[in-house]
């Protein structure tokens, strides 16, 4: 019998089924892939919105309170002023041209003006971001990044920084430093972007290298370049309120969900991981620094607790989404102890006044949380990355890629290398167009005063 006839034979009972299928029948399948379709997109687009107010939750309060209580009670008004004056400027920013240049296509350096004031974001979904949810709602997720980002990079010139000099440093490096590195490491085409075809491909699910690693090494930049504050390691300068800080760092915290578990871009099982390795590896971290700090000074101190915090919350930020949870607290674990170092032994040795560590915590943290990304990067937890047959590729050094700690370490050199051009150059446009640095009587009257005419505290009987 030709085959023809018996394929027929075969198919004709199939056929036949199909035909009787009423339209009524049809109708409802399809108003029920429709339904199902929007009940994702609707979960997702829940769990993105609350994740975005998380992120921003962390700059204010969680930043504010926690940079304001490390300083002297005359600079608490002009810190905590630094993280929430930036949540106007950046958004200003971000909506005129920011989120184009740092998610349009473009090159593989910087995206284009295709979403210039924000053309063409609105409800619909940009599959080459996330596929379920509004593009406005990625966009205003992002912009949150964009938030906190600079805001980090205050804690390194708190006290001696004019706030006309930090605006204008802040606009600029957004341009010059974040936009860039935003695009090339998350941005379609992006020459870090390991999903998008990237010269380089670097992992960072949250961005340790976008933010932590930029604002880091831009922080010791900014430190250096202004050098100490008046009697720095000669007088007293110990925090003024520990209880502000101690509330601040457990709401960057909680917030640090949105940070690293809303990078799934969905409420998915990703999302869930990202969410377990990012708790597991901040109490690791608060762990690990209270042990060296016990050892080596005799007492664990609060400070010490919530400063091992971040440092774990930084660490983790690129591996949360792609790590198990015990590699996740080991990543934690040794963050604690490097950046414990970092913050006494390696500053006290080269003597620059960093005022919050910013660059201990999160330039050295960011460091060794992407490059032990490239080792405990597993395809287990991640299977986004695919061949073009569709086959689920290997990620890390547990995997047996081992040259993927290369990449990262490439993404890591990169970013500390734009950050502390980038920083140098901007920091001389502002010194000579406006100066950087208060005058010495306006440093010693505190620049609550000096540079706002107020006071944290009214302390009048």
């Amino acid at each position: 019998m030709p085959y023809r006839v018996v394929w027929a034979a075969l198919l004709a009972p199939a056929l036949a089924l199909a035909q009787s299928i009423p339209p009524a029948t049809e109708t409802r399948i399809s108003n029920l892939e429709a339904a199902v379709k929007s009940a994702q997109s609707a979960g997702d687009n829940a769990w993105m919105l609350v994740s975005a107010a998380l992120v921003l939750m962390m700059t204010g309060p969680g930043l504010a309170l926690f940079y304001g209580g490390l300083v002297r009670r005359k600079n608490v008004l002009s810190t905590m002023m630094h993280s929430f004056v930036l949540m106007a400027v950046v958004t200003v920013v971000w909506a005129i041209v920011g989120y184009s240049l740092a998610f349009g296509a473009g090159s593989p350096i910087l995206g284009d003006l295709r979403y210039l004031f924000l053309n063409n974001v609105g409800a619909a979904p940009n599959p080459d971001y996330a596929a379920t949810i509004p593009q406005q709602t990625y966009m205003i997720y992002q912009l949150m990044f964009a938030i906190i980002t600079p805001a980090l990079i205050s804690g390194a010139f708190a006290e001696r920084m004019k706030f006309s000099a930090m605006l204008l440093f802040t606009v600029l490096w957004l341009f010059i430093v974040y936009f860039p590195l935003a695009h090339m490491v998350w941005g379609k085409g992006g020459l870090l972007n390991a999903f998008s075809g990237g010269r380089f491909p670097c992992f960072d699910f949250a961005g340790g290298t976008v933010v932590h690693i930029s604002s880091g090494v831009s922080a010791l930049v900014c430190a250096l370049y202004l050098g100490k504050r008046q009697g720095y390691r000669s007088e007293p300068m110990k925090p003024h309120s520990l209880v502000l800080s101690v509330i601040g760092a457990c709401l960057l915290w909680v917030g640090w969900f949105g940070f690293n578990a809303g990078s799934a871009l969905a409420a998915s099982s990703l999302a869930t991981s990202a969410f377990v390795a990012t708790h597991f590896a901040t109490a690791a971290a608060v762990l690990g620094w209270l042990l060296i700090e016990w050892i080596h000074n005799g007492k664990p101190s609060v400070l010490g607790g919530i400063s091992g915090a971040v440092a774990g919350l930084v660490a983790i930020t690129p591996a949360s989404g792609f790590v198990k949870p015990f590699p996740a607290m080991l990543i934690g674990f040794v963050a604690g102890i490097v950046c414990f170092l970092m913050v006494t032994t390696v500053k006290s040795k080269f003597r620059y006044d960093d005022t919050l560590d910013a660059f201990g915590v999160h330039g050295a943290g960011g460091t060794l949380g992407a490059i032990l990304t490239g080792v405990f990067a597993t395809m287990a937890i991640n299977d986004g990355l695919k061949d073009s047959s569709g086959k689920t590729l290997p990620l890390g050094l547990v995997d047996g890629q081992a040259g993927q700690v290369l990449n990262q370490a490439i993404g890591v050199a990169i970013s500390w290398g734009l950050a502390i051009v980038g920083t140098l150059i901007i920091l001389k446009i502002c010194d000579v167009l406006i100066g950087v640095r208060v005058s010495p009587d306006q440093e010693l009257e505190g620049l609550d005063v000096s540079m706002h005419g107020e006071e944290g505290y009214n302390l009048e009987t």
